[in-house]
């Protein structure tokens, strides 16, 4: 089933076979649905400073860490990076409004699939663009025991935010594997850019609402429509692609 995509991904970077040890997983609308708070939240901050961004706009820049997504909109507008102070002015500012919001609810079918993967002996290994506190810090309650701290890298742990590939290439790190020993499982376009970045086979599940198009292009190597039909498919995925 999945042959073709293997044989593409190892030509590229000229790797043998895949040995399965770990699953990368990002975190917002991968495990949470917790982007249209995201969007939402971003772009009434980045319109109350007058750095306007459109909902559009916050899913093509899911990934990126807070202070590298408000330079960007203070470059487009100000022609210059951000202060320190308007960082953290704008950034308080952006996690009051998302805090403001009901918790976000898991994506239908992750808690399905990351229970698969441990209990199929895979490490788990959170990697995310996110400082957002109140996420984080449900993790354990929402996927218990799942996720261990050494094996997550968050805007904290980076110097350089998805797309680049150093979230990815730390996640590997911590995890003690090499690129052709993970898959990942992204949502955005950038994310996807930083995990293929990585050398790493990258699955893409569409649950916003960007097209299809938008994640094929960053170069994932396959792509679902909902975490529920990548899980009722992980037996087969897993038996075929390791």
């Amino acid at each position: 089933m999945f042959e073709e995509n293997k044989r593409l991904y190892f030509e590229k970077y000229g790797f043998e076979h895949l040995q399965l040890k770990a699953v990368l997983f990002d975190m917002d609308g991968v495990l949470f649905n917790s982007m249209p708070y995201h969007a939402k939240s971003w772009s009434a901050a980045a319109t109350k400073f007058h750095l306007d961004m459109s909902l559009e706009e916050a899913y093509e820049y899911e990934g990126r860490t807070g202070k590298s997504t408000i330079n960007l909109l203070a470059r487009r507008t100000w022609g210059r990076n951000a202060t320190d102070q308007e960082l953290k002015t704008i950034y308080q500012e952006k996690c009051r409004i998302f805090n403001s919001y009901p918790e976000a609810e898991k994506i239908e079918g992750a808690l399905d699939l990351v229970e698969k993967v441990r209990k199929d002996g895979f490490q788990t290994v959170l990697v995310t663009g996110s400082g957002q506190l109140s996420l984080l810090g449900r993790l354990n309650r929402n996927f218990p025991e799942i996720f261990q701290k050494d094996l997550m890298v968050t805007s904290f742990d980076v110097k350089h935010g998805k797309p680049s590939p150093e979230p990815y290439q730390k996640g590997l790190f911590k995890a003690g594997i090499h690129p052709w020993e993970a898959i990942v499982i992204e949502n955005a376009p950038l994310g996807i850019r930083s995990a293929v970045a990585a050398k790493i086979f990258t699955i893409a599940v569409n649950t916003g609402p960007l097209p299809d198009k938008k994640l094929l292009c960053e170069g994932a190597n396959l792509l679902f429509h909902s975490m529920e039909d990548l899980a009722n498919t992980w037996e087969t995925l897993r038996n075929e692609i390791s």
